[in-house]
């Protein structure tokens, strides 16, 4: 059976299949990387954000949620280290206060964010680089590829062409054959404009 196609300029392009939709489901958080530990807590003109206890603001590892955590009395973490926040018995975090908005991180978990940001994307290579392999439109006149920073329509048919040949192997292979030359760095920043809110379409960040 051929799959559905429809009409994107010039070029007919394939609708996103059921499995793709699949993988971009969103759901918990696992496990998240702390962006800025506060050991007094947060002090807010906002009176349901005024914490005592120790805090951290982290970032979540699947879907990028911000969060704020409180910890554990006496315990120490640092920056960038990763915190089991799921649903079993947690070893340093005393409970989760609560998701936060980009506007509401602090100043060093802003400063921290794209760097840990672009870190989450090379540990999940595969994953990002499925991405530039199974990208569809999201619009008749709009690429998912064309979402990413820096990549017009001409660069978004030079990758759909170079993978229809073959699928990218890794972010080198992005790089090399597509001539992307900072692939997880595109994506990282795709993710920050998400989390700040400058796009209405979303691609790695999980909804509210």
């Amino acid at each position: 059976m051929s799959i559905p196609t429809k009409q994107y300029g010039e070029r007919r392009l394939e609708h996103r299949d059921p499995e793709y939709e699949a993988t971009v489901k969103r759901t918990y958080e696992e496990y998240a990387y702390v962006l800025d530990f506060l050991p007094t807590g947060i002090s807010s003109h906002d009176r349901h954000r005024h914490f005592a206890a120790p805090t951290v603001q982290v970032v979540g590892e699947e879907y990028f949620t911000l969060l704020e955590l409180e910890l554990k009395p006496g315990t120490d973490v640092a920056l960038h280290e990763i915190l089991y926040v799921g649903r079993d018995k947690r070893d340093k975090v005393e409970r989760i206060i609560g998701r936060i908005s980009y506007d509401e991180l602090t100043a060093t978990a802003k400063v921290e964010l794209p760097s840990m940001l672009e870190e989450l994307v090379e540990k999940r290579e595969t994953h990002f680089v499925d991405f530039f392999n199974r990208a569809q439109p999201i619009t008749p006149r709009m690429h998912a590829l064309e979402l990413l920073p820096g990549i017009g329509k001409k660069s978004m048919w030079h990758i759909i062409d170079t993978r229809e040949k073959k699928p990218f192997a890794s972010f080198n292979d992005v790089h090399l054959r597509a001539g992307i030359t900072f692939p997880a760095k595109y994506i990282a920043k795709r993710i920050t404009e998400e989390l700040t809110g400058e796009s209405k379409y979303r691609l790695f960040v999980r909804g509210t």
